[in-house]
Parts: structure tokens; sequence; C-alpha cells
């Protein structure tokens, strides 16, 4: 009887035995997966941390490359004449660079944030990728401008050219034309006279100084009433006589006399102008010069002495 007990004793000191072991064991179980559920949770939470650094990153160097596309096509903003696609540049522009400085903060971005600015740079791009578009068309067609200008511009210096030269040919062709039909003269002759209409050889006593003349045969020149205008100038320089003036060349001369004929375009010999003499000449060289019809006809010197 007391040895069943012994034996019952022995056995419940084992069970509890056992089963604070057990208990032990459980309380061990519990803390050592309580602990690694909590590194579980650490090393995950690092890791998405980890994951919206990297695409935090990412996504600045994305605006980044952005934001120096759109200052490339900045200054090409003139080109344009939609005022609205320039204005939503502008501030896609400013949105960019907004948005830049908020990613190169050292603040970190939740994984909503990093979405929503996913989101936003895909708009940017679109009005970048428009914005460019729109330049590159114009472009083209500005170069397309440039070219048919240089075109028309070439074009027009030949036309120039061409005028220029038919300008000049037809000036010389006038030309020929105006001094085709001028007056011509022949056998021009300076003598001195006496009173009664003989020569005089001692021109300090002539009383009258004869230019003559013949107009030969010229169909081109214009039929009609002429003007001879003559200038005499004595040796030492002076016009003799007080005929007038005429005009001559776009100024006005004076001349020594004047003589009207019929002009018919046939020869017209022996044409005389005479001047009378008011004053004693001197002997030297004397210059007579003829003149009509804006042209001068003849210059001649001749010797008259003593």
């Amino acid at each position: 009887m007391e040895d069943n007990t012994k034996k019952s004793k022995k056995l419940f000191i084992g069970v509890i035995v056992l089963g604070a072991l057990l208990l032990v064991a459980i309380l061990a179980f519990v803390f050592t997966a309580t602990t690694m559920s909590k590194k579980v949770e650490e090393a995950t939470l690092a890791n998405e941390q980890l994951q919206l650094t990297n695409e935090q990153l990412q996504l600045a160097n994305e605006y980044q490359a952005l934001n120096t596309e759109y200052a490339q096509y900045e200054n090409q903003s003139q080109l344009l004449v939609n005022d609205s696609l320039v204005t939503k540049y502008a501030a896609a522009k400013s949105k960019v660079e907004k948005l830049l400085q908020e990613l190169n903060s050292e603040k970190q971005k939740s994984a909503q944030r990093i979405k929503q600015l996913q989101d936003e740079i895909g708009t940017l791009k679109n009005i970048l990728r428009h914005y460019v578009s729109q330049i590159d068309s114009l472009g083209k067609e500005n170069a397309g401008l440039r070219a048919e200008n240089a075109e028309i511009k070439q074009r027009n210096q030949q036309l120039t050219t061409r005028v220029a030269n038919e300008t000049k040919r037809n000036e010389v062709l006038s030309e020929r034309m105006t001094l085709a039909e001028k007056l011509n003269v022949t056998g021009v002759s300076l003598v001195a006279l006496k009173k009664n209409g003989k020569v005089e050889k001692n021109v300090t006593k002539a009383r009258q100084l004869d230019v003559s003349f013949t107009i030969p045969q010229n169909n081109s020149t214009p039929v009609g009433e002429k003007i001879i205008y003559l200038r005499i100038i004595s040796p030492e320089g002076s016009l003799l006589g007080a005929g007038g003036s005429f005009s001559f060349e776009g100024g006005s001369l004076q001349c020594t006399a004047r003589k009207t004929i019929e002009y018919s375009g046939e020869e017209i010999p022996g044409i005389h102008i005479y001047w009378d003499v008011n004053t004693t000449l001197t002997p030297g060289d004397y210059l007579v010069e003829l003149f009509a019809d804006n042209f001068r006809l003849a210059s001649r010197r001749f010797t008259l002495r003593k």
C-alpha cells in the first residue's frame, strides 16, 4: 500500500514536470514565432521602403530628362501661332520644375503619391510631344517657305538682270535713234566782213562776222521749224553779242545770234548767220559753236588776223 502511494506520487510529479516542460516549449515556440513574424514584417516594410525610394529616384530622373526636353524647346515658342498651346506648354514646364523640386527633396514619398506623379509625367510627356510635333511641322513648313523664297528671289534677280539689260539696250537704241535724228552741219566757216559785205582780212576793222554752213540731207531728222543758235567766243574767252538764251542739257546758255529755218529732210546749203560787230575785235583764235534741238551741232576754231 505504501509502495503504491509512492508510485502515484512519483507519477504525479513526473506529469507536472512534463507539463512544465511542455509549457516552456510552447512559450518558447510562441516567442520565436512572434519574433520571426516581426522580423518578416520589418523586412517587408524595409523592402517596400527601398522599392519606393528606387521608384522615387527613377521618377526624379525621368522628370529631370523631361525638364531638359522642355528647356530645349523653350526658345522656339515664337514659331507657334497657337497661343493656347504656348500657354499650356509654359504651365506644363512650370509644373515639371515644381514636381522635380518635390522629388529631389529628402522627404520620402508615399506609394500613392508616387503613383500620382507617375500618372502626371505621362500627361506632361504628351503635352511636350504635341508641342514638339507642332514645332517640327512648322519647322518643315518654314524650311519649305525659305526654299520657295530663295527660288523666288533668284527668279526676281534674274528678272531684274534681264530688265536692266533690256533697259540698257533700249537706252543705247534710244541714244542711237536720238543721234540719228540730230541735225548735222558741214562746211562751217567764219569770215570777217567789211561794211559793204566784202571779206575783211584785218579783223580789227571788221563790221560783221559771218558764220556759214550746210545742213545735209537726213531722213531720220524730224521735219519742221528749226532754230539754230550761234555762239562766238573771243580770244579773251568772252561771248560776243547778246542774242538771248536757250536751253541746253538741262541748263541755259547765252548765244551770239540765232536763225530760224524750215527743214524738210533735204540738204540746205549756204546757210549764213551774221553778227554785227559793235566793238573792236582782237586778232586770235575764235571759237564757233552751233546748237539746235538741245544738241551741239558743231564746235570749230578759226584764226582771224590783223
